[in-house]
């Protein structure tokens, strides 16, 4: 990627002084539609230079409050958990930028490694992720949730699901397992009350976003967009409750795959990130 590294084009500081740091990861092993999620991560880091520093809800620079860094891409899987362990032991918050979403339970591993076990995954997405596996891929994307949960202690939220399939015994784990799994469906969010969302969830949250919880005609650049899904006002709406009232211990935005000489989409999940960031450190 020509032009700066860096998330915001903005001086990375040092792990040491950094309060977030993100991580890019351009993971592609498992996709079964479109593809081009490896290059997810330089699409949002190159339209993050475009977004405006200043946040007019917020009414702050949030990169003035929040000391950023950003970390060099992790080679591997394995890389990965290592670099978010590493970042969990200095108590900084990892935000990591895919690629496809098979990577989440690899970092929810890091937490496990690192002693945090009980906390809530608050999962954006137009699919379940439950299979058992899919296509002989123990850890593919459309598992990711399940693997997930192989985690004790871990229990999931979901926002936007509009999908979910009858094989791999997805249908089945889903219904048996309602005591861990709160699913809030695209087709009733209407219906849907933030108040709700934040009680299904425990005090710590880990956010994993997959950007096709967007509605297609909003988030086009994916690899299985779906119609029915959520758009910006009530995806911030829960963002900005959830973070004002948990303790938001990581997070994951996924399955960005760009469309050449379409920057819309790129915009759109670098903004929700840096919009987030600001949810997330504006209480403290």
């Amino acid at each position: 990627m020509s032009g700066n590294k860096n998330f915001l084009s903005i001086e990375s500081k040092k792990l040491s002084e950094a309060q977030t740091v993100i991580v890019p990861f351009g993971f592609e092993a498992t996709t079964t539609y479109g593809g081009g999620t490896d290059k997810g991560p330089q699409a949002i880091i190159k339209a993050s230079a475009q977004v405006e520093l200043f946040d007019e809800e917020l009414w702050q620079e949030t990169y003035k409050k929040v000391t950023i860094a950003t970390a060099a891409e992790p080679e591997n899987l394995k890389k990965l958990e290592a670099v978010v362990g590493e970042i969990l032991k200095n108590k900084k918050l990892p935000i990591i930028l895919g690629g496809e979403h098979s990577l989440t339970p690899f970092v929810i591993d890091a937490y496990k490694k690192s002693g945090q076990r009980n906390f809530s995954i608050l999962q954006f997405d137009a699919h379940a992720d439950l299979r058992d596996g899919y296509l002989g891929q123990k850890y593919s994307h459309a598992a990711a949730m399940r693997r997930c949960l192989d985690t004790l202690g871990v229990n999931l939220v979901q926002v936007g699901i509009r999908n979910i399939s009858n094989e791999n015994d997805e249908l089945i784990f889903w219904e048996s397992n309602q005591s861990r799994i709160k699913t809030f469906w695209a087709k009733d969010k209407k219906k849907w009350k933030v108040a709700d969302i934040i009680k299904s969830l425990g005090k710590n949250v880990y956010l994993s976003f997959d950007v096709d919880a967007f509605d297609s005609s909003l988030m086009p650049s994916t690899g299985t967009p779906e119609p029915g899904g959520i758009f910006w006002e009530e995806t911030v709406d829960i963002l900005r409750a959830v973070c004002a009232q948990k303790n938001i211990i990581g997070a994951d935005f996924v399955e960005l795959a760009p469309i050449k000489n379409f920057h819309a989409s790129d915009f759109l999940v670098a903004k929700l990130i840096y919009k987030t960031i600001g949810y997330i450190f504006n209480k403290q």
